[in-house]
């Protein structure tokens, strides 16, 4: 029999970018309707470095959500050489920081304020160990002489494994994977270390990105590798491991940001993306393993309660914005103008 409704405990998503001003109030949205909490990357500009700094964004994230909306931000702080580990533990303690971000600096979109040197941060991270407070990695090394495709793979190796030696009790989340090489690691690395993973990542490969033409619109980082790393990122998803679960990396620009001749990386999918994970679940015969990934792999890595409220989704079929308008530039979402299987009600 072919299954036409399915409710879910409501999901979290575990990676976020909401940026800030106007695209803020335009994105926030799509989120808070669907998800019950989110982890809010840091990288704004200047970066979200300090407790009091989160507090501020929060704030104005609450202030964009839809009028009744119980939608949590869970904060993070942007690691740097020069954090302050008290403040880092203040605001752990408070709430108002959940965990801490790294990024090696130019890996991403705003990252040039990122850790250039791990080990210069290794007294912040034990900290962190200490009173339990997560690392959130995006997982690539910068070095040049490293090609574009094989960066999370060789940061595994040279960065990654030594940390988790050097700091075992710190609990890390190797966030949207792209590679076998990091579903194999995630798998058996222990119960300390988990992974987010994308609707794109599990649906893309990288000759998507150049089928027909160059296709701006799916250039992310990581970037799309090739398609037996989509197929080991997607068993995984739908594996019910639970140390794999939902962040959709949803990273908005505009549209003349990602068609110019140095485009950003980041795919904006928050408006379709748990249809998008539905759609891909039940394709794989795994619909009854789309809850735990989706609502509760994710609080139990971080010691959270499971969300109590129930979220439906009805296989009618609802069709994706063609483009999202904020402060009168457009943003172009993942599977613009299509229509989805799965629609949430």
């Amino acid at each position: 029999m072919t299954q036409d409704t399915l409710n879910l405990i409501r999901p979290d998503d575990w990676h976020i970018h909401f940026r800030d001003g106007d695209m803020l109030k335009t994105v926030v949205p799509a989120t808070a309707s669907v998800f019950r909490r989110a982890i809010v990357m840091p990288n704004l500009v200047p970066p979200v470095t300090t407790a009091a700094a989160a507090r501020a964004y929060r704030q104005r994230i609450l202030d964009a959500c839809p009028p009744g909306s119980n939608f949590q931000p869970l904060m993070t702080a942007y690691l740097t050489e020069t954090l302050d580990p008290d403040d880092l533990a203040a605001g752990h303690a408070a709430g108002d920081l959940t965990a801490v971000k790294l990024y090696p600096a130019g890996a991403t979109t705003n990252s040039d304020a990122g850790v250039r040197d791990i080990r210069k941060v290794d007294a912040t991270l034990k900290r962190m160990a200490e009173i339990g407070m997560p690392l959130l990695v995006h997982g690539e090394v910068t070095d040049p002489a490293i090609d574009i495709f094989d960066r999370e793979a060789v940061f595994i190796e040279r960065v990654l494994k030594p940390l988790m030696d050097r700091l075992p009790d710190l609990k890390i989340v190797l966030e949207h994977i792209t590679t076998r090489q990091a579903v194999d690691y995630v798998a058996t690395a222990g119960d300390h270390l988990a992974a987010t993973i994308t609707p794109h990542h599990m649906e893309i490969n990288r000759t998507d990105i150049f089928r027909g033409g160059i296709r701006p619109h799916l250039y992310c980082l990581p970037i799309a590798k090739r398609e037996e790393h989509r197929q080991a990122v997607r068993a995984a998803a739908v594996s019910g491991n639970p140390r794999f679960f939902l962040g959709t990396d949803s990273a908005p620009h505009p549209v003349h940001a990602k068609e110019a001749a140095c485009g950003c990386a980041g795919i904006y999918n928050a408006p379709g993306a748990l249809s998008v994970y539905a759609g891909m679940f039940e394709a794989d015969g795994a619909l009854d393993k789309l809850e735990g990934f989706a609502s509760l792999n994710g609080p139990k890595f971080y010691g959270l309660p499971v969300n109590e409220e129930k979220v439906t989704l009805r296989k009618t079929g609802w069709t994706v914005p063609d483009v999202v308008t904020t402060g009168g530039d457009p943003i172009l979402p993942y599977h613009a103008g299509e229509t989805l299987p799965w629609a949430v009600v």
